[in-house]
């Protein structure tokens, strides 16, 4: 039978370990609870002070600057310049595929879209000589209402667009899958590539 010493001394490991198991628990609340505290204002922080790079690369990306487009008026006569807002971006090559899938977005409201609605832009490349060659898919010919009035719209927006916005681009080219066409819908020849035409901008807006 144990003695009143030998009780004594087990009650007090028991109350010992029960006072280290709780301590135990507490640190380990602590520590979760500190961690939580220290990812919570990390991020917070980051959130309000992006870091030099990671947050603020992405935030560049989606750097806009200010552009005129140029979509149709409603008799199909002239080309109204557009104030538009598009992604910034640091290559030639860049901005005009950015430009190019603003017009094929079309106009907000007030004007005519240029190209149909379900054209795709496939490449954009800048020659030496600063010719913009811009290919579609085959959606361009194929969903095109056709006539010399429209054909003419689709050509000049686009191609006024690009070089009054890129100065280094001094003519642009349709191309579809990659290859010349000889024309949009049989009105308008296609094979060579194409200046600014300033007569079909809106007079007001020159």
């Amino acid at each position: 039978m144990a003695t009143k010493k030998q009780r004594r001394t087990k009650a007090t490991k028991a109350k010992q370990k029960k006072k280290n198991l709780r301590m135990f628990f507490l640190s380990v609340i602590l520590t979760v609870s500190v961690g939580f505290l220290v990812f919570f204002f990390i991020s917070l922080f980051n959130y309000v002070y992006p870091p030099a790079t990671g947050t603020d690369v992405s935030a560049s990306k989606r750097a806009k600057h200010k552009v005129q487009l140029y979509f149709s008026d409603t008799n199909e006569r002239f080309l109204t310049p557009v104030a538009r807002y598009i992604p910034k971006r640091k290559t030639i090559r860049g901005q005009a595929e950015e430009l190019t899938k603003a017009i094929l977005e079309g106009p907000k409201q007030g004007l005519i879209r240029t190209f149909p609605e379900n054209v795709k832009l496939q490449n954009v490349d800048i020659t030496k000589d600063g010719t913009a060659l811009i290919s579609f898919d085959k959606n361009l010919i194929e969903a095109h209402p056709g006539g010399s009035t429209s054909e003419l719209m689709t050509i000049y927006s686009l191609t006024n667009t690009l070089i009054l916005n890129i100065p280094k681009i001094k003519k642009v080219k349709l191309l579809v899958d990659g290859k010349e066409i000889d024309t949009i819908k049989g009105h308008i020849s296609t094979r060579d590539a194409f200046p600014l035409n300033r007569e079909l901008i809106t007079p007001t807006s020159t």
